[in-house]
């Protein structure tokens, strides 16, 4: 992706600094990374920020399948207490969650309940803005991990993506973290180049009918020439918005599998690169109807992914310093809709899991008959949490990176 492909997407997302723009805000590859190999603090710990674009729904993630006012709200939609896969006397898990319900029993995933911010946004996009920039009132320009690549040097492979492209999380004022396509994954062969070119070349005698089908099966092919000469001069690792590594859903998410971007990650970090800080994702929640199927399947791919990463990641000393945070948005509303599915709502639960994570529950649970306006109010501020991954897992003061917030997510380590 050339310099000017990547600040038409930084400034189309509007979070952006004029700085990052300046230094490039540049995709780099794997190889890229592999020659810090060695250039890190053997101490330090990593974070793994997963985001679920589209709107994750909370309550039938984490299922409060104790509470009468969560069957009331949604009879069709709610789980049966006995499909739940339960961790208290009031709360289970989805049962698509098989891997994280087993690292519960362990004492090795946390969940932090009720995260959200005050005068929460339904939209997407401003929604995905306040929490890329943790600027609730006023999103501004840079996102917070690159406000804390600028405290940390600034070079852009200490934050880096795997997904389509740079999200605004990692633009900072002065810097920007790298973006590294998830390449070199081959489309299935189709017909020989001979055989295209004969399917396009006119023939002595043909008839009419066959030679215009020629005609255009030529021009068909010089467009396709012409497509890919464009991509490639942009940079050939990286995918064209229509190819493999475009959004999965109008509300973002890579297209390229979860388990393919950890698997990058995993490398990275048994190799001993010096980032200390990665942002994957996986989209389509955006669950208005017929939810149950839809999230299972996501949750699946989740759940699947991120056990096998953090399985991964015990086996090394470099592994077992890995912390993993997943987050929403927002959560969806209480009572379901009339096409049994949710609409945007507003505080929903952060996982966490990896290194030094304190198991078990943290922060209140919201209530599900004092609502605002139908929608949960949140009962821990997402400040929060980011402040205690910058002390906690990133070693930095969170004071110049979320303007002096003082709120910490108490014993969370």
């Amino acid at each position: 992706m050339d310099t000017q492909t990547r600040r038409r997407f930084l400034l189309t997302s509007g979070v952006v600094g004029a700085g990052a723009l300046a230094a490039g805000a540049g995709a780099y590859r794997l190889r890229d990374l592999l020659d810090t190999t060695g250039d890190r603090d053997p101490q330090a710990r990593t974070l793994v920020l997963v985001t679920l674009y589209g709107g994750n729904d909370g309550l039938n993630t984490v299922i409060p399948y104790g509470d009468p006012a969560y069957r009331a709200a949604r009879p069709e939609l709610a789980y049966p207490d006995g499909e739940v896969r339960r961790l208290d006397d009031g709360f289970g898990l989805n049962p698509a969650l098989a891997g994280l319900h087993q690292r519960w029993s362990a004492g090795g995933l946390a969940i932090v309940r009720g995260v959200g911010y005050p005068k929460p946004d339904r939209s997407h996009f401003r929604s995905m803005d306040i929490w890329h920039t943790a600027q609730p009132d006023r999103p501004g320009n840079t996102g917070w991990l690159g406000r804390w690549l600028d405290q940390a040097g600034g070079d852009p492979r200490l934050a880096v993506s795997f997904e389509p492209a740079l999200p605004p999380l990692l633009a900072g004022e002065r810097s920007a973290g790298a973006a590294v396509p998830v390449s070199d994954r081959k489309a299935a062969k189709g017909l020989p180049a001979e055989t295209l070119t004969a399917l396009a070349a006119a023939e002595a005698g043909e008839s009419a009918a066959r030679g215009r089908a020629a005609a255009c099966f030529a021009d068909l092919r010089s467009v396709d020439e012409m497509i890919r000469q464009v991509r490639d001069s942009a940079d050939p690792e990286t995918a064209d918005p229509d190819g493999e590594q475009a959004p999965a859903t109008a509300t973002g998410g890579a297209r390229t599998p979860l388990d393919a971007q950890l698997d990058l990650v995993a490398q990275c970090v048994e190799a001993g690169v010096s980032t200390r800080a990665f942002s994957v994702s996986l989209g389509g929640f955006d669950t208005h109807a017929d939810e149950k199927q839809l999230q299972a399947v996501l949750l699946g791919q989740l759940d699947r992914a991120l056990t096998a990463f953090a399985d991964r990641m015990s086996r090394t000393e470099a592994g077992r310093k890995v912390v993993v945070a997943v987050y929403s948005e927002f959560g969806r509303r209480v009572r379901a809709n009339a096409s049994d599915g949710t609409d945007h709502g507003t505080a929903s639960d952060v996982l966490l899991l990896g290194a030094g994570v304190r198991g078990g529950w943290h922060g209140a649970p919201p209530s599900l008959t004092d609502l605002d306006d139908g929608d949960l109010k949140y009962t821990t501020d997402f400040r929060d949490v980011y402040a205690t991954l910058l002390e906690q897992v990133l070693g930095t003061d969170p004071g110049p990176v979320l303007a002096d917030w003082k709120g910490r997510v108490d014993r969370l380590f």
